[in-house]
């Protein structure tokens, strides 16, 4: 084995002459391929989030919902720990983003004891919103950790909606 079988960007060179041609019978080379597969996959999920569903932030974004009826879209996102004063949305073109910072502090004094405990995070995620929401409408509440952002559609987008009925075959 060569020392150019373990450096990943030299792996497609021609061997030098008494080298392994079969990788898979080479030790070495094997545990390399499964150890950058582990990496692979760790910050594909990281980008992606656990789930496997597709996010800016990944896993470390809150969980998100977004429903669409004939009326408006609804944006629901689950915050706990934060409170409204931490939360801030945006408008823009056929976007909405949510930006938050949750800053938790805690300090326990108590016979010869100090305990202090910190933690900060800041999250952000947009969402493409469909044509015909009625931006100037817009409304947001926050109740029990979860905020809920409703977007009216427009008359004009309301009256476009078509239904078809379902018939047995």
């Amino acid at each position: 084995m060569q020392i150019s079988d373990l450096i990943p960007w030299g792996r497609d060179r021609d061997k030098t002459p008494g080298a392994t041609d079969n990788r898979e019978s080479n030790p070495l080379a094997v545990l390399q391929r499964d150890i950058n597969n582990v990496f692979e996959t760790f910050w594909q999920k990281v980008e992606r989030g656990w789930n496997g569903r597709n996010s800016v932030v990944g896993m470390f974004g809150p969980s998100t919902d977004v429903s669409e009826t004939d009326k408006n879209v609804e944006v629901t996102v689950e915050l706990p720990g934060m409170s409204d004063k931490d939360i801030d949305i945006s408008l823009s073109g056929d976007a909405m983003t949510i930006r938050g910072e949750k800053k938790i502090e805690h300090e326990e004094k108590r016979k010869g004891v100090y305990m202090s405990e910190r933690s900060y995070g800041a999250f952000y995620r947009t969402i493409p919103l469909p044509p015909g929401v009625d931006t100037d409408k817009a409304e947001a509440k926050f109740k029990d950790g979860v905020l809920t952002v409703t977007l009216p559609k427009t008359a004009e987008a309301q009256a476009k909606v078509k239904r078809i009925p379902v018939k047995a075959a």
